[in-house]
């Protein structure tokens, strides 16, 4: 059974930990950072070692990081590395990450995978063993769906968004019209509330979309 280490920040996260509980046989356990931290860090590796004294965290299989810091996220990564994590993922995009070529460097030296992602509804197998056994179970949304007389009936879940949307997606959608149903899809996401970045180039409107794909598959598959 993998195990996860989650890194919380204020909000960010505690939904992934909730869900995957619920939904999987994954061992979480979690930690978590302060929620206001200062703009810039002269020394990251001293102040993550003061916020984070024990390291046990870092040994699980799969590190799944919402720091939201571009100055912590590379410590994190070379934290998981050098107390055998397997894989890491970093929640808020290549913003929030750090600069490119210390997390190859980090990637390499510990022989660790690490994947960013703005949105973690986005996460999806990429031929890493630790990576794509939480990717069958959590990332990309994939859905079936039953229709009777124009309407869904039932919507099963194959694969989630880590946050839980999918759930609350999926239990919105029983009695819509088909016609109706991805379309309402993308809206039930964003009223979740999704906590991605809103805006009009926000992470939002990708997950919205990424579920309404997930809905027009399924119709596909369902005739």
């Amino acid at each position: 059974m993998m195990s996860i280490g989650v890194i919380t920040r204020g909000k960010y996260g505690l939904r992934l930990i909730e869900n995957v509980r619920k939904n999987s046989d994954f061992r979480v356990s979690s930690i978590e950072l302060p929620e206001k931290l200062p703009d810039f860090i002269e020394t990251p590796a001293d102040l993550i070692n003061e916020l984070i004294p024990d390291k046990g965290i870092f040994s699980n299989d799969l590190i799944i990081a919402y720091s939201l810091h571009p100055d912590l996220a590379p410590q994190i990564i070379r934290l998981a590395g050098e107390n055998g994590a397997s894989a890491v993922i970093i929640a808020g995009g290549a913003g929030m990450a750090g600069g490119q070529s210390e997390i190859t460097s980090f990637s390499k030296k510990f022989n660790i995978n690490v994947q960013v992602h703005e949105i973690c509804c986005d996460i999806e197998c990429i031929g890493n063993k630790t990576i794509d056994e939480f990717a069958s179970c959590f990332g990309r949304p994939e859905v079936r769906i039953n229709t009777n007389n124009g309407l869904i009936t039932n919507v099963k879940i194959i694969r989630s968004a880590p946050c839980g949307s999918t759930w609350h997606m999926a239990k919105g959608l029983v009695g819509t019209k088909i016609e109706e149903a991805p379309a309402r899809a993308g809206l039930l996401i964003q009223q979740y509330p999704c906590r991605a970045v809103r805006g009009n180039k926000g992470g939002i409107h990708k997950a919205a979309k990424l579920h309404k794909e997930s809905l027009e598959r399924a119709l596909k598959e369902s005739v």
